[in-house]
Protein backbone atom coordinates (compact mmCIF):
# COMPACT_ATOMS: atom_id res chain seq x y z
CA UNK A 1 0.00 0.00 0.00
CA UNK A 2 1.32 3.25 -0.79
CA UNK A 3 1.84 6.51 1.57
CA UNK A 4 -0.79 8.11 -0.52
CA UNK A 5 -3.16 5.62 0.14
CA UNK A 6 -2.76 5.76 3.85
CA UNK A 7 -2.87 8.82 4.47
CA UNK A 8 -6.44 8.37 2.61
CA UNK A 9 -7.49 5.61 4.83
CA UNK A 10 -6.00 7.02 8.10
CA UNK A 11 -7.94 10.27 7.36
CA UNK A 12 -11.65 8.66 6.80
CA UNK A 13 -10.97 6.47 9.58
CA UNK A 14 -10.62 10.14 12.34
CA UNK A 15 -13.78 11.01 10.14
CA UNK A 16 -15.20 7.40 11.63
CA UNK A 17 -14.94 5.63 7.79
CA UNK A 18 -14.31 1.72 7.91
CA UNK A 19 -11.24 0.98 5.76
CA UNK A 20 -12.42 -2.23 4.71
CA UNK A 21 -15.50 0.04 3.02
CA UNK A 22 -13.19 1.75 0.18
CA UNK A 23 -13.78 1.02 -3.05
CA UNK A 24 -12.69 2.99 -6.75
CA UNK A 25 -15.68 5.43 -7.78
CA UNK A 26 -14.94 6.50 -11.57
CA UNK A 27 -11.83 7.73 -13.57
CA UNK A 28 -10.72 10.99 -14.01
CA UNK A 29 -8.76 13.16 -16.78
CA UNK A 30 -7.02 15.14 -14.61
CA UNK A 31 -4.78 14.08 -11.14
CA UNK A 32 -7.72 13.60 -9.02
CA UNK A 33 -8.93 9.98 -7.59
CA UNK A 34 -12.38 9.11 -6.38
CA UNK A 35 -13.43 6.30 -4.07
CA UNK A 36 -17.01 5.19 -2.71
CA UNK A 37 -17.08 4.74 1.11
CA UNK A 38 -19.87 3.21 3.01
CA UNK A 39 -21.37 5.43 5.78
CA UNK A 40 -21.23 3.72 9.05
CA UNK A 41 -24.74 4.50 9.42
CA UNK A 42 -25.45 3.08 6.11
CA UNK A 43 -25.27 4.30 2.54
CA UNK A 44 -22.14 5.53 0.51
CA UNK A 45 -20.40 8.88 0.45
CA UNK A 46 -17.83 9.47 -2.30
CA UNK A 47 -13.99 10.93 -1.14
CA UNK A 48 -12.29 12.83 -3.75
CA UNK A 49 -8.51 12.31 -3.31
CA UNK A 50 -6.59 15.17 -5.14
CA UNK A 51 -2.65 16.18 -4.74
CA UNK A 52 -2.30 19.32 -3.44
CA UNK A 53 0.43 20.13 -5.33
CA UNK A 54 -1.90 19.49 -8.19
CA UNK A 55 -5.41 19.87 -7.49
CA UNK A 56 -5.75 22.25 -4.80
CA UNK A 57 -8.82 21.74 -4.09
CA UNK A 58 -9.76 25.43 -2.90
CA UNK A 59 -11.50 26.31 -6.07
CA UNK A 60 -14.01 22.78 -5.84
CA UNK A 61 -14.58 24.12 -2.12
CA UNK A 62 -15.57 27.33 -2.99
CA UNK A 63 -17.51 26.65 -6.72
CA UNK A 64 -19.61 23.95 -4.67
CA UNK A 65 -20.41 26.72 -2.13
CA UNK A 66 -21.81 29.14 -4.82
CA UNK A 67 -23.43 26.45 -6.67
CA UNK A 68 -25.59 25.10 -3.69
CA UNK A 69 -26.13 28.88 -2.84
CA UNK A 70 -28.27 29.01 -6.63
CA UNK A 71 -30.21 26.26 -5.82
CA UNK A 72 -28.71 23.86 -8.09
CA UNK A 73 -27.78 20.45 -7.49
CA UNK A 74 -23.71 20.29 -6.54
CA UNK A 75 -22.71 18.03 -3.57
CA UNK A 76 -22.80 18.65 -0.04
CA UNK A 77 -19.46 18.57 0.98
CA UNK A 78 -18.77 17.15 4.54
CA UNK A 79 -15.67 16.97 5.72
CA UNK A 80 -11.95 18.40 3.24
CA UNK A 81 -8.29 18.76 4.39
CA UNK A 82 -6.61 21.12 2.14
CA UNK A 83 -3.11 20.69 3.26
CA UNK A 84 -3.88 16.74 2.40
CA UNK A 85 -5.90 17.09 -0.20
CA UNK A 86 -8.84 14.73 0.39
CA UNK A 87 -12.48 15.80 0.63
CA UNK A 88 -15.50 13.67 1.71
CA UNK A 89 -19.09 14.36 -0.21
CA UNK A 90 -22.10 13.29 -0.70
CA UNK A 91 -22.33 10.52 -3.31
CA UNK A 92 -24.90 11.06 -6.77
CA UNK A 93 -24.45 7.40 -7.39
CA UNK A 94 -23.11 6.05 -10.39
CA UNK A 95 -25.36 6.99 -13.20
CA UNK A 96 -23.94 9.82 -15.55
CA UNK A 97 -26.14 10.80 -18.23
CA UNK A 98 -23.89 9.39 -20.59
CA UNK A 99 -25.22 6.39 -19.41
CA UNK A 100 -28.70 6.87 -20.15
CA UNK A 101 -29.14 9.05 -22.53
CA UNK A 102 -31.36 8.24 -25.56
CA UNK A 103 -33.43 9.94 -28.01
CA UNK A 104 -36.81 9.54 -26.18
CA UNK A 105 -35.20 10.85 -22.61
CA UNK A 106 -33.31 12.98 -24.56
CA UNK A 107 -35.95 16.36 -24.58
CA UNK A 108 -36.53 15.85 -20.93
CA UNK A 109 -32.73 15.78 -19.36
CA UNK A 110 -31.37 18.36 -21.86
CA UNK A 111 -34.05 20.65 -20.41
CA UNK A 112 -32.76 20.15 -17.34
CA UNK A 113 -29.46 20.46 -18.10
CA UNK A 114 -30.64 23.60 -20.02
CA UNK A 115 -32.30 25.07 -17.30
CA UNK A 116 -28.83 24.63 -15.56
CA UNK A 117 -26.88 26.40 -17.05
CA UNK A 118 -29.14 29.38 -17.65
CA UNK A 119 -29.04 29.50 -13.46
CA UNK A 120 -25.62 29.17 -13.37
CA UNK A 121 -25.72 32.32 -15.73
CA UNK A 122 -27.72 34.20 -13.85
CA UNK A 123 -27.61 33.24 -10.16
CA UNK A 124 -24.09 32.04 -9.62
CA UNK A 125 -22.14 34.68 -7.73
CA UNK A 126 -19.44 35.06 -9.72
CA UNK A 127 -17.46 37.48 -7.28
CA UNK A 128 -14.00 36.99 -7.76
CA UNK A 129 -13.86 34.30 -10.45
CA UNK A 130 -10.76 34.52 -13.11
CA UNK A 131 -11.94 35.53 -16.10
CA UNK A 132 -11.63 33.42 -19.33
CA UNK A 133 -8.99 35.62 -21.23
CA UNK A 134 -6.93 35.56 -24.40
CA UNK A 135 -4.24 33.86 -23.05
CA UNK A 136 -5.67 31.17 -21.21
CA UNK A 137 -7.98 30.77 -24.76
CA UNK A 138 -5.00 31.00 -26.51
CA UNK A 139 -3.10 28.32 -24.37
CA UNK A 140 -6.01 26.02 -24.97
CA UNK A 141 -5.67 26.05 -28.64
CA UNK A 142 -1.93 25.32 -28.59
CA UNK A 143 -2.79 22.10 -27.10
CA UNK A 144 -4.68 20.63 -30.61
CA UNK A 145 -1.23 22.23 -32.51
CA UNK A 146 1.95 20.64 -30.02
CA UNK A 147 -0.12 17.67 -28.13
CA UNK A 148 -2.17 16.59 -31.23
CA UNK A 149 -0.30 17.77 -34.54
CA UNK A 150 3.15 17.21 -33.65
CA UNK A 151 3.77 14.74 -30.99
CA UNK A 152 0.75 12.67 -31.84
CA UNK A 153 1.08 12.64 -35.22
CA UNK A 154 3.69 13.84 -36.12
CA UNK A 155 2.84 16.86 -38.52
CA UNK A 156 5.51 19.82 -38.51
CA UNK A 157 3.16 23.06 -40.25
CA UNK A 158 4.18 24.41 -43.52
CA UNK A 159 5.04 28.33 -43.38
CA UNK A 160 0.98 28.33 -44.88
CA UNK A 161 0.09 26.03 -42.43
CA UNK A 162 0.94 28.23 -39.47
CA UNK A 163 -0.56 31.06 -41.50
CA UNK A 164 -3.72 29.14 -41.53
CA UNK A 165 -3.46 28.03 -38.03
CA UNK A 166 -3.00 31.86 -36.79
CA UNK A 167 -5.90 33.05 -38.88
CA UNK A 168 -7.97 30.35 -37.10
CA UNK A 169 -7.15 31.26 -32.96
CA UNK A 170 -6.78 34.90 -33.94
CA UNK A 171 -10.93 34.58 -35.54
CA UNK A 172 -11.69 32.08 -32.66
CA UNK A 173 -10.36 34.46 -29.77
CA UNK A 174 -11.79 37.66 -31.14
CA UNK A 175 -15.28 36.14 -31.04
CA UNK A 176 -15.01 34.65 -27.88
CA UNK A 177 -14.16 38.12 -26.26
CA UNK A 178 -16.68 39.44 -28.00
CA UNK A 179 -19.67 37.63 -26.65
CA UNK A 180 -21.44 38.28 -23.70
CA UNK A 181 -20.05 37.06 -19.95
CA UNK A 182 -21.47 34.93 -17.75
CA UNK A 183 -20.73 32.36 -14.74
CA UNK A 184 -18.57 28.89 -17.03
CA UNK A 185 -18.34 25.91 -15.81
CA UNK A 186 -15.86 24.69 -18.53
CA UNK A 187 -16.87 20.99 -18.58
CA UNK A 188 -20.57 20.88 -18.37
CA UNK A 189 -21.08 17.63 -20.68
CA UNK A 190 -22.67 14.25 -20.40
CA UNK A 191 -19.78 13.07 -18.51
CA UNK A 192 -19.71 15.27 -15.28
CA UNK A 193 -23.47 15.35 -15.44
CA UNK A 194 -25.16 12.60 -13.04
CA UNK A 195 -28.86 11.30 -13.82
CA UNK A 196 -30.43 11.69 -10.10
CA UNK A 197 -33.07 9.05 -9.81
CA UNK A 198 -36.88 10.50 -8.26
CA UNK A 199 -35.63 8.84 -5.21
CA UNK A 200 -32.98 11.84 -4.61
CA UNK A 201 -35.28 14.03 -2.49
CA UNK A 202 -35.74 17.41 -3.71
CA UNK A 203 -32.85 17.90 -5.62
CA UNK A 204 -33.25 18.14 -9.67
CA UNK A 205 -31.34 16.46 -12.65
CA UNK A 206 -28.64 17.23 -13.16
CA UNK A 207 -26.19 16.18 -10.85
CA UNK A 208 -23.07 18.31 -10.96
CA UNK A 209 -19.45 17.76 -11.02
CA UNK A 210 -15.92 18.46 -11.74
CA UNK A 211 -16.70 22.35 -11.54
CA UNK A 212 -13.64 23.47 -10.07
CA UNK A 213 -12.33 25.47 -13.47
CA UNK A 214 -15.12 27.74 -13.42
CA UNK A 215 -14.62 31.22 -14.62
CA UNK A 216 -16.48 34.22 -16.27
CA UNK A 217 -16.55 33.86 -19.80
CA UNK A 218 -18.36 33.73 -23.13
CA UNK A 219 -22.25 32.95 -22.87
CA UNK A 220 -22.16 30.00 -25.35
CA UNK A 221 -19.06 27.61 -23.85
CA UNK A 222 -21.17 26.12 -21.60
CA UNK A 223 -24.14 25.65 -24.07
CA UNK A 224 -21.55 24.02 -26.56
CA UNK A 225 -19.91 21.61 -24.40
CA UNK A 226 -23.03 20.08 -23.32
CA UNK A 227 -24.96 20.16 -27.12
CA UNK A 228 -21.57 19.18 -29.06
CA UNK A 229 -20.29 17.26 -26.44
CA UNK A 230 -17.72 15.04 -27.37
CA UNK A 231 -18.53 11.62 -26.12
CA UNK A 232 -22.17 12.18 -27.56
CA UNK A 233 -23.16 13.60 -31.16
CA UNK A 234 -26.98 14.43 -31.74
CA UNK A 235 -28.41 15.61 -35.17
CA UNK A 236 -27.55 18.98 -36.24
CA UNK A 237 -31.12 19.74 -36.30
CA UNK A 238 -32.14 18.81 -33.12
CA UNK A 239 -29.15 21.35 -31.81
CA UNK A 240 -30.54 23.82 -33.51
CA UNK A 241 -33.39 23.95 -31.64
CA UNK A 242 -32.11 23.20 -28.48
CA UNK A 243 -29.60 26.24 -29.37
CA UNK A 244 -32.59 28.54 -30.72
CA UNK A 245 -34.70 27.04 -27.22
CA UNK A 246 -31.71 28.70 -24.80
CA UNK A 247 -31.10 32.00 -27.02
CA UNK A 248 -35.26 32.56 -26.27
CA UNK A 249 -34.44 32.02 -22.48
CA UNK A 250 -31.75 33.52 -22.04
CA UNK A 251 -32.37 36.83 -24.09
CA UNK A 252 -28.60 38.46 -24.57
CA UNK A 253 -29.34 41.42 -25.51
CA UNK A 254 -28.30 42.68 -28.92
CA UNK A 255 -27.39 39.03 -29.71
CA UNK A 256 -30.17 38.08 -32.67
CA UNK A 257 -30.55 34.11 -33.44
CA UNK A 258 -28.18 34.09 -36.12
CA UNK A 259 -25.24 35.92 -34.78
CA UNK A 260 -26.13 33.66 -31.39
CA UNK A 261 -25.43 30.35 -33.76
CA UNK A 262 -22.10 31.62 -34.98
CA UNK A 263 -20.89 32.49 -31.54
CA UNK A 264 -22.23 29.04 -30.82
CA UNK A 265 -20.34 27.64 -33.51
CA UNK A 266 -17.12 29.24 -32.63
CA UNK A 267 -17.49 28.63 -29.51
CA UNK A 268 -17.52 25.01 -29.93
CA UNK A 269 -14.48 25.27 -32.35
CA UNK A 270 -12.32 26.74 -29.53
CA UNK A 271 -13.50 24.04 -27.26
CA UNK A 272 -13.07 21.19 -29.50
CA UNK A 273 -9.29 22.14 -30.42
CA UNK A 274 -8.77 22.05 -27.09
CA UNK A 275 -10.47 18.58 -26.25
CA UNK A 276 -8.35 16.83 -28.81
CA UNK A 277 -5.07 18.51 -27.51
CA UNK A 278 -6.15 16.86 -24.56
CA UNK A 279 -7.30 13.16 -25.48
CA UNK A 280 -3.73 13.25 -27.09
CA UNK A 281 -2.23 14.44 -24.26
CA UNK A 282 -3.27 12.17 -22.13
CA UNK A 283 -2.68 9.19 -24.49
CA UNK A 284 0.92 10.16 -24.87
CA UNK A 285 1.50 11.78 -21.28
CA UNK A 286 -0.82 9.82 -18.75
CA UNK A 287 -1.06 6.46 -20.33
CA UNK A 288 -4.76 7.05 -20.75
CA UNK A 289 -5.98 5.78 -24.12
CA UNK A 290 -9.54 5.92 -24.19
CA UNK A 291 -9.88 9.14 -25.09
CA UNK A 292 -8.43 8.42 -28.52
CA UNK A 293 -11.48 7.06 -29.94
CA UNK A 294 -13.17 10.14 -29.16
CA UNK A 295 -11.23 12.43 -31.23
CA UNK A 296 -12.81 11.27 -34.62
CA UNK A 297 -16.35 13.03 -33.01
CA UNK A 298 -14.68 15.79 -32.17
CA UNK A 299 -12.75 16.36 -35.34
CA UNK A 300 -16.06 15.71 -36.96
CA UNK A 301 -17.32 18.66 -35.31
CA UNK A 302 -14.45 21.12 -36.58
CA UNK A 303 -15.14 20.01 -40.09
CA UNK A 304 -19.09 20.90 -39.52
CA UNK A 305 -18.18 24.80 -38.05
CA UNK A 306 -15.55 25.09 -40.56
CA UNK A 307 -17.68 24.78 -43.73
CA UNK A 308 -21.03 26.36 -41.99
CA UNK A 309 -19.39 29.21 -40.46
CA UNK A 310 -16.48 29.45 -43.29
CA UNK A 311 -13.09 29.09 -41.17
CA UNK A 312 -10.86 28.81 -44.23
CA UNK A 313 -7.94 28.21 -41.94
CA UNK A 314 -9.24 25.51 -40.36
CA UNK A 315 -11.38 24.12 -43.36
CA UNK A 316 -7.37 24.15 -45.00
CA UNK A 317 -5.63 22.73 -42.18
CA UNK A 318 -8.12 19.68 -41.82
CA UNK A 319 -8.43 18.53 -45.62
CA UNK A 320 -4.61 19.42 -46.55
CA UNK A 321 -3.30 17.76 -43.00
CA UNK A 322 -5.60 14.91 -43.59
CA UNK A 323 -6.68 14.59 -40.64
CA UNK A 324 -9.75 12.39 -40.59
CA UNK A 325 -7.76 9.69 -42.32
CA UNK A 326 -4.27 10.00 -40.07
CA UNK A 327 -6.37 10.09 -36.69
CA UNK A 328 -7.80 6.51 -37.95
CA UNK A 329 -4.60 5.32 -38.55
CA UNK A 330 -4.05 5.65 -34.75
CA UNK A 331 -7.06 4.85 -32.85
CA UNK A 332 -8.43 2.36 -35.64
CA UNK A 333 -11.47 4.04 -35.31
CA UNK A 334 -14.23 5.37 -37.62
CA UNK A 335 -14.06 8.89 -38.55
CA UNK A 336 -15.87 10.56 -41.98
Amino acid sequence: MNERRQQLIHWLGSLGYPADGLAPASEDASFRRYYRVLRPGGGSCIVMDAPPDKEPLTAFVDIDRRLRAAGLSAPEILAHDDRLGFLLMEDFGGTHYLDVLDADNAPELYGDALEAILRMQSDVDTDGLPPYDESLLRTEMALFRDWFLERLLGIELTPNQVGAWKLTVDELVRNALQQPRAFVHRDCHSRNLMYLKPMAGERRNPGILDFQDAVIGPITYDLVSLLRDCYIAWPEAQVDDWVRDFHAAARPAGIDMERFLRDFDLMGAQRHLKAIGIFARLHLRDGKDGYLKDIPRTLDYLKIVATRQGLAGLFTLINELSLGFRIRQVTGAAAS
